[in-house]
């Protein structure tokens, strides 16, 4: 009865630390979290560094050096996207770091809510800062085939998770031609205040009577 009981004691411990482990995993494996503030209100992404690790940490970089304090969305096409990351108020072109490898064929479709790298239409690794923003589900920007620049697609690496309103109401301005565009800048421009990482919170456990 003893040996039992010691046994038993034993095993307690064990239970409790591999109930535990789950848990700690489960939280270290949560998605990052970025809430960028504009002025017209709030946009919470959330990131998939598991499709998209280099697109996902080349973004972060930016966020985390506060390149994106002070750019505005520069692009809109209402039915479409809205796009920015790289342009001041004065739209003038801010350095960037080096262009990342394309993630486009990670399984990801370009949906609405979703945000992607921008790059040149012709040239699939010249993905720098800029990102848009799917208004609705184009899946037309998505990857095809490495043949072209038009095939390649787009990589989806994150979505909006709140403020989509936001995102709906800045796709909704009208547009005008200003500084280089010849059209397509909202009015007014739309600025991005700050963008910061949110370590996300680990799930509550609900108790049971």
């Amino acid at each position: 009865m003893i040996r039992c009981l010691l046994v038993l004691f034993l095993l307690v411990p064990a239970i409790a630390v591999a109930q535990a482990a789950p848990a700690a995993a489960s939280s270290a494996a949560a998605p990052p979290r970025v809430l960028v503030k504009t002025s017209v209100g709030d946009i919470t992404l959330e990131l998939y560094p598991d499709k998209a690790p280099r697109t996902v940490a080349n973004f972060l970089a930016y966020v985390q050096q506060g390149f994106y304090a002070g750019t505005v969305f520069h692009r809109v096409i209402k039915g479409f996207l809205i796009q920015g990351g790289i342009y001041d108020r004065e739209l003038k072109e801010r350095r960037t770091q080096p262009a990342i490898p394309d993630e486009a064929d990670n399984g990801l479709s370009n949906l609405r809510g979703t945000i992607a790298a921008a790059r040149a239409p012709d040239v699939t690794q010249s993905a720098t800062s800029q990102f848009f923003i799917n208004l609705v589900a184009n899946r037309r920007l998505d990857f095809v085939s490495n043949r072209n620049g038009l095939t390649a697609g787009y990589a989806v690496f994150g979505k909006v998770i709140q403020g989509m309103d936001v995102v709906d109401k800045i796709g909704a301005l009208p547009t005008m031609a200003l500084g280089p565009f010849t059209g397509d800048v909202p009015e007014p421009l739309v600025v991005i205040e700050s963008a910061t990482l949110i370590q996300p919170q680990p799930a509550t456990a609900t108790s049971t009577p």
